[in-house]
């Protein structure tokens, strides 16, 4: 079978699935420009050019600079995640011209003769033409979890993987005809899936829009209704109306995203789906597969230990390890120590390694049938099985090599003993210890202090491996994991009680002979006690709990399968860039929740206001350019550094709820002060620019104390924030030009002072206020 000759394959139909790791350009430009903010602001805009003067428009700028910020914002993280994907690109092993090359998935094409391994996944459907061994799982298609023996003439499927053996097929659909092309599109399509907070921020939107409108409109009817000035009826209107309207809410939040997608591609860490940066925050339970996790990729042999002396072991591992064309990390450990194989071991019948049966043997004519495996799977007590014990202590990895009268069956999804030790015929099968093999793992140099990270933050960390419990509990130990010294056999475990099984899971740390099924029963219990769960992996083992986990973390250098289906892969596989993934997911979360109050504080003053203004039938207290002026220095440039600002602040859920608890009572109180300060003023004798100016005092003084309570805890550079916006007001309110832009008359000492006095007891009344109801940031 030699393939397609590369003349053949420049004719063919070529696999072409258009790459989105990100929105198109033209996209980007038209979610940024038509949005209905713009379309508000603008019209607002036009009618103060119309009616009233230019300096009462500066507020149409927000369109230029939330249009400008976006576009730019999303095509870097476009960047980044198209650079990354092409990186996180795993090349297709095909035959042509008569031997076997490493191609671009795009450069597949109709009638290629395509090779697989064990954790190699099919992105296009095909027709097998040869099979040695291969087992392909096809889960993420039929949610079937035991893998599909494969045999020439089979069909298999794109969005499938190979699990064990190893094969070959034929591309017979490629491009948008294969079964699962969306799928493969999922894997690096930069999309905003649902999520809490995103969910609260869309609420927020609705909720304001549909108050926004009757507000409006009854402000419009009363400035209109009471205003001998048109132009000023008008004026008065649109300030309400755009100081209700949250234009850069939405923003700032895309915004945080983006920055957070950058950030982590500085890392060279893939976020292949936006509300990974949530679920980073979230997660207070993270499971670890230890191989490639918390041990570096690869092993060494150390020792083959004869049990017998009569028999050819080292014969027999050359063979074994051998028998696959891609080998895993053991075989290729035992090719290190035996890379020779003798004459006369060839393999009449074989069935290859897989983490489920956690052996693999063959049948080698004249020099017996061998079966290399984990000893509590192969073994039935005696001298062999207890001495793997005593070594699996060490924390090494321990292998039985037996001899047999019969292969064992191929029995997928288990691991017990029982159904190892018997042939295809039902049979039983006699194993007999010939040697034991040790082989050493490599503890990454970061493991102890990432986990330790992990526990200062509050994460609680669950090692669960298909490895001996023994070994596993060794390596936990020396990693100084809580509970390391107790590893549970995950055989043990009842698989008919989620409830009873979630207790045991949050009892225990470290689980030990834990199968690919139950690594995903383990995700979903732990799930159904209210915990976010992430999971991280490498191997084919790992697919199924990655894929069910609140977030999974693929190892850059996993397999293929691995990388499909998580959330988050690190292209570099540094273990320690995980406490960095943790930690812009807190900082994007908490930041946005900081946002939030300050941009729906202004809404909810500006309704207040409104109503109360449209109730009354009497003037609005500022016109628009006052509204600029303080949401400039309380909102816009404070939010451009609260939002990306580094935090550790574990999120909780209620989000909308405690968002709420804190910007109505801050906004009624606002208003209530602006209001008092304003017909106070207007009462006396001083003119209407004065009184405004009174207003837009109080206003300052009062949302600027919003922004403190906000900006806590207070350190160095945040005290340097908002005293420099308090600084920016003072300088604004002394020098003549500025005053003249904004229409700022602070004349009347009397109406100064009382808007000071007003801010006061409203500031103290805030604190109080947020106190009470919990929100309050110590």
């Amino acid at each position: 079978m030699d393939g397609l000759t590369s003349a053949q394959a420049a004719v063919a139909k070529t696999n072409h699935v258009p790459r989105r790791s990100s929105r198109s350009l033209s996209a980007i430009i038209r979610a940024n420009v038509l949005t209905l903010f713009n379309l508000v602001i603008g019209v607002l805009w036009a009618l103060i050019l119309i009616f009233g003067e230019w300096q009462d428009g500066a507020f149409g700028l927000i369109i230029v600079a939330n249009t400008l910020i976006g576009i730019v914002q999303e095509l870097r993280a476009k960047r980044t995640l198209d650079k990354l994907a092409v990186i996180n690109e795993v090349p297709v092993r095909v035959r042509r011209d008569g031997r076997e090359q490493e191609i671009e998935p795009r450069q597949v094409v109709l009638g290629d003769l395509i090779l697989l391994a064990p954790g190699e996944r099919l992105l296009v459907d095909g027709e097998v033409v040869r099979s040695d061994g291969l087992e392909v799982d096809e889960s993420l298609l039929t949610g079937e979890a035991d893998p599909v023996h494969k045999k020439a003439g089979d069909q298999v499927l794109s969005g499938s993987f190979a699990v064990a053996g190893s094969g070959a097929f034929v591309a017979t659909k490629v491009g948008t005809d294969a079964y699962a092309v969306k799928l493969a599109e999922e894997a690096s399509k930069f999309h905003l899936a649902h999520s809490e907070l995103r969910a609260g921020v869309a609420n927020f939107i609705k909720y304001i829009t549909w108050l926004v409108i009757p507000v409006g409109a009854l402000l419009i009817h009363s400035q209109v209704s009471n205003s001998v000035d048109f132009r000023t009826a008008i004026t008065g209107a649109v300030a309400g109306i755009v100081t209700m309207i949250p234009e850069g809410l939405v923003l700032m939040t895309s915004i945080a995203f983006a920055v957070g997608v950058v950030r982590l591609g500085r890392r060279k860490c893939l976020v292949q789906e936006l509300p990974a940066i949530e679920g980073l925050a979230r997660v207070d339970v993270l499971c670890l597969d230890k191989t490639g996790t918390l041990t570096a990729g690869g092993m060494d042999l150390d020792e083959v230990l004869p049990l017998r002396d009569d028999q050819p072991v080292d014969a027999a591992l050359a063979a074994l390890s051998h028998l696959d064309q891609q080998p895993n990390a053991t075989a290729q450990a035992i090719r290190a120590h035996c890379p020779a194989v003798c004459d006369g071991w060839t393999a009449r019948e074989s069935v290859p390694f897989s983490s489920a049966r956690k052996w693999s043997g063959a049948d080698f004519g004249e020099r017996g049938v061998w079966v290399l495996g984990a000893p509590d799977v192969l073994l039935d007590g005696g001298e062999g099985y207890d001495r793997a014990a005593e070594l699996a202590t060490t924390g090494a990895r321990v292998l039985a090599l037996c001899r047999a009268d019969r292969l064992p069956a191929a029995t997928d999804g288990t691991t017990s003993t029982t159904a190892t030790r018997h042939a295809t015929d039902g049979g039983p099968v006699a194993l007999h210890a010939v040697a034991l093999v040790t082989l050493k793992q490599r503890i990454r140099p970061d493991a102890c202090e990432t986990l330790r990270y992990f526990a200062e933050q509050g994460v609680t960390v669950k090692v669960i491996s298909g490895d001996n419990p023994e070994a596993v509990s060794a390596i936990a130990t020396e990693l100084g994991i809580p509970g390391g010294d107790r590893a549970i056999d995950a055989r043990t475990l009842p698989d008919d009680d989620e409830e009873k099984l979630g207790e045991l899971l949050d009892a225990h740390t470290v689980f030990g002979r834990v199968s690919p099924q139950q690594k995903r029963t383990f995700v979903t219990a732990l799930q159904a006690r209210g915990h976010t769960v992430a999971m991280t992996g490498d191997g084919v083992n790992d697919v199924l709990a990655l894929k069910d986990a609140d977030l999974g973390i693929a190892m850059g250098a996993g397999s293929p399968a691995t990388k499909a289906v998580a959330q988050v892969v690190l292209l570099d596989d540094k273990f320690a860039t995980l406490p960095h993934l943790v930690g812009e997911g807190r900082r994007v979360l908490a930041n946005i929740e900081r946002v939030s109050n300050l941009f729906l504080t202004k809404t909810f003053y500006a309704i207040v206001l409104s109503l109360a203004v449209g109730v009354a039938g009497v003037m609005f207290p500022f016109a628009p350019r006052h509204s600029t002026l303080t949401n400039a220095l309380t909102i816009g440039i404070p939010v451009l550094f609260l939002a990306l600002a580094p935090t550790l602040e574990r999120p909780k859920p209620g989000f909308v709820r405690r968002v709420l608890r804190f910007a109505v009572p801050a906004g009624v109180l606002c208003a209530v002060a602006v209001l008092v300060s304003f017909w106070a003023a207007h009462s006396g004798t001083s003119t209407l620019v004065q009184d405004q100016t009174s207003a837009v005092i109080t206003l300052f003084l009062t949302t600027w104390w919003v922004l403190v309570l906000i900006a806590r805890p207070l350190n160095w550079w945040r005290v340097v924030l908002v005293a420099s916006m308090a600084v920016v007001f003072g300088i604004g309110l002394t020098l003549p030009f500025v005053r003249a832009f904004f229409a700022l008359e602070p004349g009347d000492i009397g109406n100064d002072l009382t808007a000071v006095g007003v801010s006061l007891v409203a500031a103290a009344a805030i604190s109080i206020a947020v106190k009470v109801a919990g929100t309050l940031r110590t």
